[in-house]
């Protein structure tokens, strides 16, 4: 469930900070033993799904299907690791299984799987087609005039796929302002700066004008995320886009901004460095 009331705000943060600092060293670990995976991405956006599964989404790892839980889609799917760091440590399923990230047989897979893990509400794959899905969750939500929320994390890459503007007009078409879509803006992709490879600027104004309120914020400053994913449930009869400005690779001082940390994992050596600078060590 979401946050005590009786916690000041100054221990919320310190808290939800920590949390991050421990998904981000789960994030380390479970690549650095799987010898693949994609870090750069999932470190980014350690910080944003801290403030969601250890504060304000309505959920319950004992009940991964109840009906009016919150919902959370990661679109860009690659970035798996930093969903299953937060699904692990809030208790959906035990933290040694993060060890068998990408193994075979493993419910842990490259992309997430709705079917093979409690917690997962959607499967990802191909880019852009998670967030048509957390759209189709928030026009059910509203047919079926339930209260959950549904938010939806993309890569700024992402936004290069066509699919994502279409949903972007069908959620503005029907209103759906219980959806929130989160840009991880780390501007940094497989191959290349995203303002390189598409231009996508003016993210915001694009948003705009398919009739969506728009807020932005520092994707690592803890109190501001708070502040803003809580801004971003006030009833406005639009959907909201929150466009996160995030470093790739946050955390970890030889990937951050660092392109070829997209998706190569951290030898002995260089799993060492990384442990250090995440203070205290890695899960």
């Amino acid at each position: 469930m979401t946050a005590s009331t009786h916690v000041s705000s100054d221990e919320r943060i310190r808290s939800l900070e920590g949390h991050a600092r421990d998904i981000r060293r789960a994030i380390v670990s479970m690549v650095h033993t799987a010898q693949s995976g994609h870090c750069g991405g999932s470190l980014s956006a350690a910080d944003v799904v801290s403030a969601l599964y250890f504060d304000l989404m309505n959920i319950d790892p004992s009940k991964p299907r109840m009906p009016g839980r919150d919902r959370f889609v990661l679109s860009k799917g690659h970035a798996c690791p930093v969903l299953y760091a937060a699904l692990a440590l809030r208790g959906y399923f035990p933290v040694e299984e993060l060890s068998t990230l990408r193994k075979n047989s493993s419910r842990l897979q490259g992309h997430p799987v709705s079917t093979y893990l409690p917690g997962v509400d959607a499967t990802a794959g191909s880019l852009g087609l998670g967030f048509a899905q957390a759209v189709g969750m928030a026009l059910e939500g509203r047919m079926l005039k339930a209260d959950y929320h549904v938010y939806a994390l993309l890569g700024d890459g992402e936004l290069n796929e066509g699919v994502v503007w279409e949903a972007a007009s069908t959620a503005a078409k029907f209103g759906l302002e219980k959806l929130v879509a989160i840009v991880d803006r780390n501007n940094l992709q497989n191959d290349g700066k995203a303002d390189d490879i598409m231009p996508m600027e003016p993210i915001d104004k694009k948003f705009e004008a398919f009739n969506w309120r728009v807020l932005t914020m520092d994707g690592h400053d803890m109190a501001e995320v708070l502040a803003t994913l809580e801004a971003s449930n006030e009833p406005t009869g639009r959907p909201t886009c929150i466009i996160a400005r995030t470093v790739k690779g946050k955390g970890v001082s030889f990937m951050e901004n660092k392109r070829e940390w997209h998706g190569k994992a951290p030898s002995d050596d260089e799993y060492s460095m990384a442990c250090k600078d995440l203070e205290g060590g890695c899960t």
